[in-house]
């Protein structure tokens, strides 16, 4: 807060009479000519970065070379040593300085008259950043606005779903999550060319960039001339998408162990064992992807075996009621806390895919028992959750109605163009 003094002159008459003004400031019938001093409190206009005024700093932006500290960056700015120790120790439980990461962006603050740095920001992603106030030790963590920008999308299938949405622009993670919607009713590895999809969502933008996605707010895939509308309706105080029938998507299990991925052979009771070279039943589905890929239960259950055999390698098995079990295998090491015993919930990650045991290369092997017999997961017919109920059939076919006209009005491109309609 600044003053500012004003000063302004002023004629004061009094008048004749005998009237006084504010005392015997002011003789009868006299004219007096008066200053007048104004007080005036103004805000000084701010200009804040990373919510800090820099109307008195210099700023240095700058990204983190390899092998570079919170010590090494700071050198230059003649920061203090037990400083940077002070506040290393203090920012442990908002940001660990041990973290700071190769090619991240950095800003230093100094004020203009010194070249000892004030403030240190660091961006450990898009969207969130790190205030080190190093003259007063102190250490805070915020996050830039995120603005959500509404997205619609339609396309045709001319060569893969993954690779023809990748060309409209569409994230990899909501790829991920539209092939979880429809895998119970589409086989995604195997679309054929001519298959039509549409979506809409919110992207997550900061600073222009695109930095994440919303849920889907509605979807839509036509299959060999047979179209699903996904519909999202709250029933029992879930949100739930249903089909244009009121038939849910959701089910017990999720249809694969891994997000979207490439199956790389199929259940096949006569395979030829690349590893012991001999032809022999191959019980389970295995899913070709790179080392460290996230496995993920399909569904609830109780961890019965987490341990390392010679030919399973590291592998997890889950028993999720008296008629279901399933077992992961070849894993590069099991997630923590993975253990006989542990509860664990639908998508959970388990493991990481590897090549441990009789494995040529990394893949996941996926087994499935039905009643103690294992069985060809890619030919089970698992049961939806429940329809809608008839007490919502009217609500629902408002929404239904909403969400069809909305899909409909999405147009179909092979370009790698999107429509985007803002709020």
């Amino acid at each position: 807060m600044k003053k500012r003094w004003i000063s302004a002159s002023a004629m004061v008459f009094a008048l004749a009479g005998g009237f006084y003004w504010l005392g015997d400031n002011f003789s009868l019938g006299a004219a007096d000519e008066t200053e007048i001093i104004f007080e005036e409190e103004f805000e000084e206009e701010e200009e804040l970065f990373y919510g800090i005024n820099i109307k008195e700093l210099d700023v240095i932006e700058g990204v983190v070379g390899k092998n570079q500290t919170l010590s090494t960056i700071l050198a230059p700015f003649n920061v203090p040593y037990q400083i940077i120790d002070e506040i290393a120790r203090k920012s442990i439980d908002i940001f660990d300085v041990k973290k700071i990461a190769f090619n991240k962006k950095f800003i230093v603050l100094t004020p203009k008259d010194s070249s000892q740095a004030q403030f240190f920001i660091y961006e450990p992603n898009p969207v969130e950043y790190v205030v080190f106030k190093l003259d007063e030790v102190e250490v805070y963590k915020e996050e830039k606005p995120i603005e959500l920008r509404h997205v619609e999308i339609g396309g045709v299938i001319t060569k893969n779903l993954y690779t023809n949405m990748v060309d409209l622009g569409v994230n990899v993670g909501l790829i991920d999550k539209f092939a979880d919607l429809f895998g119970w009713n589409v086989d995604f590895m195997s679309t054929p060319p001519g298959d039509k999809f549409k979506v809409v969502f919110k992207e997550k933008v900061v600073d222009g960039n695109v930095v994440g996605f919303t849920d889907i707010e509605a979807a839509f895939f036509e299959h060999k001339g047979q179209e699903y509308h996904a519909i999202p309706f709250t029933q029992n105080g879930e949100l739930t998408f249903f089909d244009q029938n009121g038939n849910s998507f959701k089910k017990a299990f999720l249809r694969h162990p891994l997000e979207y991925s490439r199956i790389s052979s199929r259940f096949n009771l006569n395979r030829f064992h690349p590893v012991q070279k001999v032809y022999k039943p191959h019980l389970g589905t295995d899913y070709a992807a790179k080392t460290g890929t996230e496995i993920r239960t399909i569904g609830d259950g109780t961890v019965v075996e987490a341990r390392f055999t010679s030919a399973n390698g590291n592998y997890v098995k889950i028993k999720h009621n008296g008629t279901y079990t399933t077992q992961y295998l070849h894993m590069s090491k099991i997630a923590s806390g993975i253990k006989p015993g542990t509860r664990v919930k639908q998508g959970q990650v388990i493991g990481f895919v590897g090549s441990t045991g009789l494995a040529t290369g990394p893949h996941l092997c996926f087994r499935f028992w039905k009643n103690g017999q294992q069985v060809d997961w890619l030919k089970e017919e698992i049961p939806p959750s429940d329809p809608i109920s008839p007490e919502n059939r009217l609500a629902f076919e408002q929404v239904k109605l909403e969400k069809m006209q909305q899909i409909a009005a999405i147009p179909l491109t092979e370009k790698p163009d999107k429509l985007v309609a803002e709020n």
